[in-house]
Formats: structure tokens, sequence, C-alpha cells
């Protein structure tokens, strides 16, 4: 079976978009969004009266989102993808794909600015339209799998302690308190390590070997921010391993779904699906948020629907 899709940046290291005004979509086709739109408005200009704030997208006064780029976050994600070609982390030397990666989105314009502020302030009105969001690439991944595991990939301490929160934790208790987790079950369980311990070998263990041959195929190239591949991969080999507490979830034998907020180089997600297949758990591939891609990439394919353990 194919492994499943994933990938996790260490992630507080990722560059700003351009500081530009994002464009406002228009032009309803229907009457229900304008009307919907139009009640979710309302009710932001009542809590403005309490907590004045501005859109993290164009600025607006009084809406963290306001209803436009709400909407557009709402267009940028409507249509989960299959993103791992785009991370070659998660692409074998041959072009076969590793670990199969399902994004909400494309790392852009609103969504873009959306996610980074999230990230920085974990704003309410923001984790309710991402949750949202990653919810459709989950459901699209797991597709008529049953009993899952969703894995949300550990952030670092050092991150931890500037925001107080982990974004991928609070997206995912998010969707647990709505029920909106479809057939799949939170399990947190990953940790961070502090030091690297040598996994099984390759011939032992074929997923975890192939994963850890390319993640220690290239050199440490500096810090986290801009770097390429081989530098990201040495920068967390080793930086996962699963909790042992006796609360801890047993994921022996279970499929099991990655999820990290967004996709670079697909480094952070090699890591903790080796983390996982060490622990026992059954692989199946990743979810992200968002996924970035180069400007020349070709479109990504829509998800079908199909589990994510199925590639593609």
């Amino acid at each position: 079976m194919e492994p499943l899709h994933v990938e996790r940046n260490p992630d507080p290291d990722l560059e700003p978009p351009a500081p530009t005004a994002a464009k406002h979509r228009s032009g309803y086709s229907q009457w229900w969004p304008r009307a919907a739109d139009g009640a979710a408005n309302a009710g932001r200009e009542l809590l403005a009266l309490a907590a004045p704030v501005e859109c993290v997208c164009c600025g607006t006064e009084d809406f963290a989102l306001c209803g436009p780029c709400e909407r557009a976050v709402r267009i940028l994600t409507r249509t989960p993808f299959r993103a791992e070609g785009q991370a070659p982390a998660l692409m074998d030397v041959n072009g076969s794909v590793i670990l199969p990666v399902v994004a909400a989105g494309i790392y852009r314009e609103e969504l873009a600015q959306a996610v980074l502020s999230f990230k920085k302030h974990g704003q309410g009105q923001l984790g309710s339209v991402l949750s949202k969001a990653l919810g459709r690439a989950i459901n699209g991944a797991g597709g008529t799998l049953r009993g899952y595991c969703l894995i949300p990939v550990p952030t670092t301490n050092s991150a931890f302690r500037k925001r107080g929160f982990s974004p991928v934790h609070l997206l995912l208790r998010n969707l647990d308190r709505s029920g909106s987790l479809g057939a799949g079950n939170l399990a947190d369980a990953l940790r961070k390590s502090r030091a690297f311990t040598q996994g099984p070998s390759a011939a032992n263990n074929d997923l975890s070997g192939r994963l850890r041959a390319l993640v220690q195929a290239h050199p440490m190239a500096g810090g986290q921010k801009g770097l390429g591949r081989g530098a990201r991969a040495k920068r967390v080999r080793g930086s996962m391993r699963a909790r042992s507490s006796p609360l801890a979830p047993d994921i022996r034998g279970r499929p099991c779904i990655i999820v990290d907020d967004v996709l670079t180089t697909g480094a952070t997600l090699a890591e903790a699906a080796r983390a996982v297949h060490r622990a026992g758990g059954v692989v199946m591939g990743a979810v992200v948020l968002a996924a970035t891609r180069p400007p020349d990439a070709a479109d990504p394919s829509p998800v079908p629907g199909a589990p994510a353990g199925t590639g593609g």
C-alpha cells in the first residue's frame, strides 16, 4: 500500500508574502452566499465593538478577517489537491511517491496571510475559517478509510513558548469539538526529541529506511529560513519520536495520517512519518493546510475523494 501524504516544516521559518493589499473577489453567482456573508459581517460588527481589530489581509478595520477576504480564503481552499510532487523529500529518486500529501490550498494571497497571522496570534475567527479548510482536506484524503489516526506534527519548543499554542493542534481540536473529523480520530502521538535515536535498518524496515536514506542524503546548509531540501532534512533529522507516557495513544497497527500546517520541501513530514512508522503505526499519508510550489509548476490535481493511501 502506498503511504499517504505528509510534510511539516519546523514552521516559524516561512517568509511572509509580499505586503501588497489583497484583492477582493466579488461576483456572487447565487443569492445565498451574499446573504451568508452579510449575516457574518453583521456578527463581526457586533464583536468589533468589544475588540477592535484589522483584517489581516486587507487592513479593513474591525475585522480579523473581513467578509470578502474570508470568502477568498474559502475559494482558495475549496478544492484540496495532491501536493507531494512539489516536495522533493517525499519523492524517490525514480519519481515514485514516498509519502502522498493532500493540501487544502496553495500558500498564496489571502490564504498565506491568514495562515501566518493565525500562527502568530491564533485569533478565533481565523482558526474557525482555517479549521474548516483543513477539515475538507482531511475528508478528501481519508475517503472511505475508517478508524484512522490523525497525528499532528509537534511544534518546536521555542515556537510553543513564543506563541503559547501549537497551530496544528488547535485546528484539529476545533474540528474535534465540532464533530468534523469525519472517520478519523485525533491522536497526539508524537513529541519533539532532543537527541537523535538510530532507527532500524532499511533492510528490516523499508519505509523507515527509505525516508531516512532520503533525509540523510544531503548536507547541512544553514538556518531553517530559506533552506533547501538537504538543509531542512538535516535540521529535522531525529527531531521527533512517539510519546511514551501512559496516556499516549496506541497507534500500533493502526492507519495513520499525519497533519501539518505548511508543506515546503517535505523534510518535516518525512521525519514525522519515520517516527510514526517506528512506533508501529501504518503511515497512509499526510494532510497540510497549505502547500508552497515553484511558480512554474503544473496546476495541482484535485483530490477525487479516494483514501489518501491509494495514491493517484
